[in-house]
């Protein structure tokens, strides 16, 4: 039986669009719609002017891969969801959606991530009721004192201001500290890739030389088995997290300002 289609009816309510008006643009029936609702997948012109009315990408509101017997499309597996140019495209909605559904495990590797509370100045306190709900969050940032942010600041151009963007995208996490079942972590590694896990779906953000993460392409992943890429990418956030240093900031200087 087909799951029920959760992320169709919120962005419905988001975008304060009805069902019949919905059937409407894709010049369907409303039944159809309300099959839509109940999990059936639309056909793909109808999925494109879905996607395309409600300003969403069409890999959020179906992001399961159509599966067909058989080996896997010219070798591309199964993991692969859907791509976004650069990370500043992905649509809010699909960062909150992540977050509001995740049950078990949340993970953030990033050397800033200015944005990621920018974009949602609830995050921390959702992050802290995802936690009272059992779920693991671990966030772990670029070491502001660090060699690799410096060299890392070179690069894009930038200087010591990445090291107060992290110190600023600190300042809204602090609320976390002690929060049984949230840990905060500062890394000194190379940084190739900001991830944003949750649960089995993984936010993979490539960093491209003298670009800032913003700029570059992002890969959305969803577990398939225990040796595809989801996992090699799960187990390098591992080895930089048992590196990385709690982060005690009443020990360390802060930053009031900044941004991504």
């Amino acid at each position: 039986m087909a799951a029920v289609n959760d992320r169709l009816r919120t962005v419905l309510g988001q975008r304060g669009v009805s069902p019949d008006s919905l059937a409407e643009v894709c010049e369907v029936d409303p039944k159809t719609v309300g099959r839509w609702l109940g999990g059936r997948i639309p056909h793909a012109r109808h999925r494109f002017r879905v996607a395309r009315h409600l300003r969403v990408e069409e890999t959020f509101l179906w992001p399961e891969p159509s599966k067909h017997p058989g080996r896997p499309r010219d070798g591309l597996g199964t993991e692969l969801v859907g791509t976004y140019q650069n990370r500043a495209s992905v649509p809010r909605d699909v960062w909150l959606a992540l977050l509001r559904e995740v049950r078990h495990e949340i993970g953030i590797l990033v050397f800033s991530g200015t944005f990621f509370a920018q974009s949602n100045p609830h995050v921390a306190r959702m992050l802290s009721e995802r936690a009272a709900e059992g779920v693991r969050v671990r966030l772990c940032f670029g070491d502001p004192e660090g060699q690799a942010v410096a060299i890392r600041g070179r690069e894009e151009g930038i200087g010591d201001t990445l090291a107060a963007k992290i110190r600023a995208s600190l300042t809204y996490y602090r609320p976390l500290l002690g929060e049984a079942g949230c840990t905060v972590r500062l890394h000194d590694t190379t940084l190739y890739t900001s991830m944003f896990r949750y649960d089995d779906n993984l936010l993979v953000n490539p960093h491209i030389w003298g670009q800032p993460a913003s700029a570059n392409p992002l890969l959305h992943l969803k577990r398939a088995d225990g040796t595809g890429w989801f996992d090699n990418y799960a187990q390098s956030f591992d080895a930089v997290w048992a590196a990385a240093r709690p982060w005690a900031p009443d020990q360390e200087r802060t930053a009031d300002h900044g941004q991504d």
